[in-house]
């Protein structure tokens, strides 16, 4: 019989565990694998892990892991990755959003021979957000040829897969995009994505665009390309503007003014340059950060978890 590790980051999320967790249960109690379901508290400050830690006590399949601060969903799912001893992985989110009941869904296409099993969203074009539309049509055309064009925050994975995925060690990713770039036997399966239980998303601005930002760092090289093409552009177009201005002067005695012009020429080209150090620095940050050596994430405390594991 299969074990399969349930992988549920959760983040202040007290009001909506209860329920999950009863959604789980009714929903895999009649199956005929065994689960593990792996709860990794990113930081709450309300009652979550309290919360989990009563669960733990009722129910040996629920397994606690509560950092010292908050680290990031990723972060947590790669924690998750780390402590399963399942056959097979999935991910859920704590808000509901993604309904635990397609997770039996997830295992009959694994059963099938499929390392990563991706759960697509069955929606509407209209629902789908700018941003979103915006970043999985940059991601695909850019850096995940592979990544479904509606977006997924569901997969399930093979043991296969998982030991890839740990052994790769990188921080400041998405641990979907390595998932989707580890380039195992996929297959598909299509969900209608929920509303939020209870609460309010804690997806904010600020988080959205550093999964931009890291998605493209960790999976392109576009950036780097486009930053040689702008230097050879504005490069031939400054060689162009400086052979007409000497050809005037040289043929038609034209003399040389414009200092309004030659101002916003400087400040474009200067704000370009200061453009393409950033994105050279964003590539030179996530080296630095990977030579120091500091954990994707620091534990405070596991429930479950009989023997003390070290990472």
């Amino acid at each position: 019989m299969p074990l399969v590790s349930v992988i549920i980051p959760v983040f202040n999320e007290e009001e909506n565990l209860p329920v999950l967790y009863q959604r789980l249960n009714e929903l895999l109690i009649n199956s005929k694998d065994s689960f593990e379901f792996i709860f990794i508290d990113d930081g709450s400050s309300d009652g979550s892990f309290s919360l989990l830690k009563e669960l733990s006590g009722k129910d040996i399949r629920v397994r606690a892991i509560k950092f010292s601060r908050n680290f990031g969903s990723h972060a947590a799912c790669l924690a998750g990755l780390e402590h399963s001893k399942g056959d097979a992985c999935t991910f859920i989110s704590a808000d509901l959003q993604d309904p635990p009941e397609m997770i039996q869904t997830l295992i009959d296409e694994w059963k099938k021979g499929n390392e990563v099993v991706i759960g697509i969203r069955n929606w509407d074009d209209n629902s789908i957000r700018l941003f979103q539309r915006i970043y999985y049509r940059l991601v695909r055309r850019y850096a995940l040829q592979n990544m479904p064009e509606g977006g997924t925050d569901v997969f399930l994975i093979d043991r296969k897969v998982i030991d890839a995925v740990v052994s790769m060690k990188e921080k400041n990713t998405s641990v979907f995009g390595l998932i989707l770039w580890s380039g195992f036997k996929q297959s598909v399966v299509t969900y209608k994505k929920g509303v939020r239980h209870k609460g309010i998303s804690k997806w904010t601005t600020g988080k959205k665009i550093k999964l931009f930002i890291d998605t493209f760092v960790s999976f392109s090289y576009f950036p780097l390309r486009m930053i040689s093409v702008l230097g050879i552009l504005f490069a031939f177009l400054g060689f162009l503007y400086a052979s007409f201005i000497i050809f005037n002067r040289l043929f038609f005695s034209v003399p040389v003014e414009g200092w309004a012009s030659l101002m916003v020429v400087l400040l474009v080209v200067s704000g370009v340059q200061l453009a393409m150090l950033g994105i050279i620095g964003e590539y030179l940050w996530r080296n630095f950060d990977s030579s120091r050596k500091r954990p994707a994430f620091i534990i405070d405390e596991r429930i479950g978890y009989k023997d003390r594991i070290d990472f």
